[in-house]
């Protein structure tokens, strides 16, 4: 090598030992507050499905568009082992609810590409997708049988007709019809957001190879139920003999007061329907075994109470008899899986502000604990029975797909969809807080602002939930999202107040007549607890907000207390009397007030803040919709006219395009504008 090929060289290899050198001395990229424009392009993860190989994953990838105004679902697939996740089915429409054929070959699954949500197939190995289904009403789930030749598929029927042709032509003829009005007999006359037009979800069998779908629950009843029901409310035996499904025929459901969904058993030959259940409460999400041994479901014990423990029940399907499994537990099931060799069934349970996952072996029916400390969801298990994949969540960090070793006990992350988009934004961790009130140990989480100072003094944020009987968990809301509340500048406390789930059944039963009461001193009691215990929090600066029974709390705190400096009711109920005659499941008022606005007066003027105008104070933003048949609309309306007529710095923020949610993609960007700048207002000056 000549003496100019060496000085070139030298002088490469310079400059590269500069450019390395460089590169490795730069500091990260800064990171940055969370931004509405950053929290919409968070990929949303749902509805994980296992092949049955136990190689590969499915699910639900939801995007938010904002110029669209609307989200769009499409099928990822990952490898089991973890790995990039790719598109497998995608569309201008809605792809969802992707289930795998049992030989493994196909992905069944919902899309709305053909204008009306239908059942479509498509090949693994590629090719396009056909329609498989035509229903009028279009498909609301389904699920293959152990051979593939069957789907099982709810859709909505009109029960006095006989087919679905005359489904098809009456849903024609009431699109065509200039008269909208309807007659209503009985309630009830609406559910959630949606006005009864006489139709029932009905549980076909369908031939996937052709002919014609049988309707296996005729009559004017809903299957699935059309409230409290379970994740999936009907089930193929694994010899397709029989079929396990869930409706209510309770004649107090047709009053709105009854939660007496019950589990049946039909006879696919014989078309004999025998009702499985007798319990007059809450019964859902029956399972077969994979030997077809037995039959497990979920069940409640108490009727009328929606928010009762829910346990795990077997029935063996040979011997006929049942047996409570979970009774010694003190925590409510929100989903479970069967072994595949139908020795043990592994199940969740709400377990202080985060999930538990347990087994329980059915010769000894003994319990385990097998991860906590973490909010998981959507089990699926492999064929050898060795790992469980779920969903993984945390305050910081949005779903991602995990999976569990059964042996080793540890956790393996599988997808990391918004990792680039994550690794840009300072996200703090949730922090465990306890303090005493009422007698009890009361649990919260506790969030600091990005970019967090220990020597300044941050603004104290209150978040309320609702339920009532639901709990903040450690999880990413995509409604109410904890991040997105601390960004400008807040420290976020979101406090498990009595009637939380979570910490024992009688916890969450406290609530229960008395809303206004325990609840409302636990949360005074954790501000206090907060201004003493945390030197950063400035004790001059505190808002709370809530919707729901978080709402409602907003609305009782406004006549019950001036410590605030502002307030946001997002759906909340102010007089208890009229929201009774309004919304659409009475069994809750009635449970939760002890009876009528007639027969127990006393409970329905004790906490409603209906009676408090006079001692209104506080600044406070109400925000309804008017598609909110849980707490209608003019709930928001009247506590936003009391407010006024009290001369309260108020501001009404109404929808006509949304329910008990906030949905569309550009009403929550106005949603979270006017809610930080409402909060900006009286915490920032």
């Amino acid at each position: 090598m000549n003496n100019k090929k060496r000085l070139k060289l030298f002088i490469l290899m310079v400059i590269a030992i500069s450019i390395s050198l460089s590169l490795a001395a730069a500091p990260p990229a800064a990171k940055k507050a969370l931004t509405f424009n950053d929290f919409i392009k968070i990929k949303r993860l749902s509805d994980p499905q296992l092949s049955p190989d136990g190689k590969q994953i499915a699910l639900v990838v939801t995007v938010m568009n904002l110029e669209e105004n609307k989200g769009n679902s499409d099928i990822w697939l990952v490898s089991a082992a973890g790995g990039q996740a790719v598109s497998l089915i995608s569309s201008p429409a809605a792809d969802f609810y992707p289930r795998w054929s049992p030989d493994g070959k196909n992905i069944a699954f919902i899309s709305t590409r053909s204008g009306s949500p239908q059942i479509w197939l498509r090949p693994v190995a590629g090719g396009e997708g056909k329609k498989l289904t035509d229903f009028p009403a279009g498909v609301g789930s389904f699920s293959w049988s152990k051979s593939g030749r069957y789907l099982l598929v709810t859709s909505s029927v009109f029960p006095e007709l006989s087919d679905l042709e005359a489904t098809r032509q009456r849903l024609e003829e009431l699109e065509k019809s200039k008269v909208k009005a309807r007659i209503y007999d009985q309630l009830l006359a609406r559910h959630w957001n949606t006005w009864s037009d006489g139709s029932r979800s009905h549980l076909f069998l369908f031939p996937v190879d052709g002919g014609q779908p049988l309707d296996l629950t005729p009559g004017d009843y809903d299957t699935p139920p059309l409230a409290l029901g379970g994740n999936l409310d009907f089930s193929f035996s694994p010899d397709e003999k029989e079929i396990a499904f869930v409706r209510n025929i309770d004649p107090e459901f047709r009053l709105a007061t009854g939660t007496n969904n019950d589990i049946f058993l039909t006879d696919i030959g014989a078309r004999a329907v025998e009702k499985l259940t007798v319990s007059r409460a809450n019964d859902i999400d029956p399972q077969y075994s994979p030997d077809g041994r037995y039959l497990a479901y979920r069940a409640m014990s108490r009727p009328g109470f929606e928010a009762d423990k829910l346990a795990l029940v077997l029935y063996d399907r040979q011997k006929k008899s049942l047996t409570k499994l979970t009774e010694a537990l003190d925590s409510s099931l929100s989903e479970f899986v069967w072994s595949p060799d139908s020795q043990v069934i592994y199940f969740l349970t709400e377990d202080r502000a985060r999930t538990a996952l347990f087994s329980l072996k059915l010769s000894t029916k003994k319990i385990e604990k097998l991860l906590d400390g973490q909010t998981t969801s959507s089990l699926q298990i492999s064929p050898d029975g060795k790992t469980i994949y779920f969903l993984k969540q945390s305050l910081n960090h949005p779903y991602d797909l995990y999976s569990f070793d059964l042996k080793t006990r540890k956790l393996k992350q599988l997808t990391d969809l918004n990792g680039e988009l994550l690794a840009g934004l300072d996200l703090n961790p949730a922090e465990d807080f306890y303090f005493e009130s009422e007698g009890d140990k009361i649990h919260g989480l506790l969030l600091r602002p990005p970019f967090f100072d220990p020597a300044k003094k941050y603004p104290l944020l209150l978040l309320i939930h609702g339920g009532p009987q639901s709990a903040w968990q450690d999880e990413f809301h995509f409604r109410w999202n904890a991040q997105m509340m601390a960004a400008p500048g807040y420290v976020v406390a979101l406090v498990n107040f009595h009637g939380s789930p979570g910490y024992g059944q009688a916890f969450t039963d406290s609530i229960s007549g008395d809303w206004g009461g325990k609840p409302y001193r636990d949360l005074i009691n954790a501000i206090d607890y907060l201004r003493e215990n945390y030197a950063f929090v400035d004790k001059e600066k505190l808002g709370a907000a809530g919707a729901s029974y978080g709402g409602y709390m907003i609305d009782w705190i406004e006549g019950q207390t001036d410590i605030f400096d502002c307030l946001v009711s997002h759906s909340g109920v102010f007089d208890l009397r009229s929201e009774y005659g309004a919304t659409d499941e009475l069994w809750f008022p009635e449970w939760e007030y002890r009876g009528t606005p007639w027969s127990q007066p006393e409970m329905y003027e004790k906490f409603s803040p209906s009676f408090y105008v006079k001692d209104f104070k506080t600044p406070c933003l109400v925000i309804h919709s008017a598609n909110d048949f849980r707490v209608p609309l003019e709930q928001g309306l009247q506590f936003f006219t009391s407010l006024q007529r009290m001369g309260v710095p108020s501001r009404f923020l109404y929808f006509p395009d949304e329910d008990h949610f906030i949905q569309k993609p550009l009403n929550a960007e106005l949603w979270w504008k006017t809610v930080l700048d409402w909060l900006a207002t009286y915490l920032k000056k």
